[in-house]
């Protein structure tokens, strides 16, 4: 159901047009007065104005210029009993989406009316489409079989068809933004937009903008309007990826949207409403953030609605064969390489091994091996001087281990060896283990919370790399 703003003096014309839309399932504001309507229209919650073209106090054209010059993006339909081919060229100039003479059959208004909302459902399925290409990611597919991902499986089937938050949690590279994109698909928005947002990757203030859009002028560069993700996935749903990294300030404006559905954009005092579903995920512990006073623990209460844990590659080393496999086959396709398969020495290092990096460094392992490899099978030998670190540290008694910590331990251990060996390049060590760059940036930062939270004295070997590049 539409919302549409009638607008014209004459109160005969109004009543009628008024109870003829009505009768076509659309919900109608009139109003006799065009600047009492041109306050309304900026509050927001029309999707198409219905403007007469002589009317006291501003005509159709001014107003259709006013709603342009304030970047309201709203069709508008101009009626008129006066209609010149002037009249007519500067309407749409000014971005009228039609005009119609009076007197004018019913029918031909809704059909027009009709095909003014569709364009305009169009066109922002379009602009969504456009933003959710950019943030789309090679395999879009959760690969395995095991129990745990059983569960994992078993609980996206249940939160799907629900509206609620959910929070997906789990390590770097476990596969946390494949979950959310399968409990799109699952979900009854699955026709809808999905959009997705990195907090990570933003300053505080660009986040702002990026969520809620901003109006023209409302900062240094803001040439013109922009829409925010939560306006283009209005109907779908938005991933809001390390959540964790939202700064404690936008975090009580997001907190608003969750509960009100409400928001403005930057500069603006116009609240618009969005129907957005929001899925969110971190690779931190959000209560330790909260006793930290890094995140708000009622947002957090928001957000854990509908909790999903993804399991550690280490916890479900079953699936690796079948993860292999298919990495493979994108992998040799996309380097127009043979390779095929593993042998199976060369599998059992692979089931083996900790995998700090989870399933990321998995595949950046296999492509290693595709493009190291000239025939069409993977030998162990190909593999063994890369994963060597590992086992090194595994048999090493000389690192001791606390119990119940010993893959975070080899972890830490085998990231500050690299670094190291790296002389504290992040870029390179990254690439070596396998792992993203801004995964590796986030567990040293982890690593010395950690040590400054208990009062470690002197400083470790995290801290010495800490401001290293």
């Amino acid at each position: 159901m539409a919302c549409l703003c009638v607008i014209d003096d004459d109160v005969l014309m109004r009543e009628s047009l008024t109870e003829a839309l009505q009768g076509e399932d659309h919900r109608v504001v009139a109003f006799g007065d065009p600047v009492e309507a041109l306050e309304r229209i900026r509050k927001g919650g029309f999707d198409l104005v219905l403007c007469d073209l002589k009317m006291p106090g501003m005509d159709g054209v001014s107003l259709i210029r006013e709603i342009r010059g304030r970047d309201l993006d709203l069709p508008v339909i101009l009626m008129t009993a006066y209609a010149t081919v002037r009249t007519a060229v500067e309407a749409l100039k000014l971005g009228a989406y039609d005009y119609v003479q009076k007197p004018f059959e019913l029918e031909a208004i809704c059909v027009l009316i009709e095909r003014a909302l569709q364009n305009t459902r169009l066109r922002k399925d379009n602009e969504a489409l456009r933003t959710s290409l950019q943030d789309l990611t090679p395999s879009q597919e959760m690969v395995g079989t095991s129990e745990p991902m059983q569960i994992v499986r078993r609980q996206i089937a249940k939160v799907a068809a629900s509206d609620a938050t959910v929070l997906i949690t789990g390590e770097s590279g476990t596969g946390k933004e494949l979950a959310a994109r399968a409990i799109h698909r699952a979900s009854p928005r699955r026709d809808r937009p999905m959009l997705c947002l990195n907090c990570a990757a933003l300053s505080s203030n660009l986040m702002e903008s990026e969520l809620f859009g901003h109006e023209r002028g409302a900062f240094t560069g803001a040439d013109r309007m922009r829409k925010g993700r939560f306006e283009l996935a209005d109907g779908g749903t938005l991933l809001l990826d390390e959540i964790s990294e939202m700064a404690l300030p936008l975090q009580a404006k997001f907190l608003r949207v969750l509960q009100e559905r409400e928001f403005e954009r930057v500069g603006s005092s116009v609240t618009r409403r969005a129907n957005v579903r929001v899925l969110a995920t971190t690779n931190r512990n959000l209560t330790d953030c909260v006793s930290r006073n890094q995140f708000r623990q009622d947002l957090y209460y928001r957000l854990d609605v509908l909790p999903i844990y993804l399991p550690k590659l280490s916890e479900r080393c079953d699936d690796i064969p079948e993860m292999v496999a298919g990495f493979l086959e994108g992998i040799a396709k996309r380097l127009g390489k043979p390779v095929t398969s593993f042998t199976p020495d060369a599998i059992t290092l692979l089931t083996d091994h900790s995998w700090p990096g989870n399933v990321r460094e998995l595949e950046n392992m296999c492509e290693r091996a595709v493009a190291m490899t000239t025939g069409t099978v993977v030998e162990a030998s190909t593999i063994r001087p890369w994963i060597r670190g590992a086992a090194e540290l595994k048999s090493d008694p000389s690192m001791p281990l606390r119990h119940g910590r010993l893959l975070e331990d080899s972890e830490r251990q085998l990231i500050t060896r690299t670094l190291r060996q790296y002389r504290g390049h992040r870029a390179k060590t990254a690439k070596a283990l396998g792992m993203g760059l801004r995964t590796l940036g986030m567990r040293l930062k982890q690593w010395r919370e950690e040590a400054e939270s208990v009062g470690q004295e002197g400083r470790t070997p995290i801290h010495d790399f800490a401001g290293v590049s």
